[in-house]
C-alpha cells in the first residue's frame, strides 16, 4: 500500500501501471486538513480492517467515507 500526499500524479501513474497489465496493493491519498493524529488513526484502522487486495488497483482519499 502506498501512502501519499500527490494528487496530481499519482492517478496518471496508476492508469499507465494498469495498462501495463501490472497491480498494485493500493493507493492512499492524505488529506492536508487531517492532523498527523488523524491520519495515523485512520491508517490503523484499514490496516486493521481491511480485507486483503480490498484496494488493490485504486486510489482513495483519506478519509474513508463510512
Amino acid at each position: 500500500m502506498l501512502v501519499t500526499n500527490n494528487r496530481t500524479s499519482m492517478p496518471v501513474h496508476l492508469i499507465e501501471h494498469i495498462t501495463q497489465n501490472r497491480h498494485v496493493p493500493g493507493i492512499l491519498i492524505l488529506n492536508p486538513d487531517m492532523s498527523i493524529g488523524e491520519t495515523l488513526e485512520e491508517l490503523i484502522l484499514i490496516a486493521g480492517g481491511s480485507f486483503d487486495e480490498e484496494y488493490q488497483d485504486q486510489i482513495v482519499h483519506l478519509p474513508i467515507p463510512q
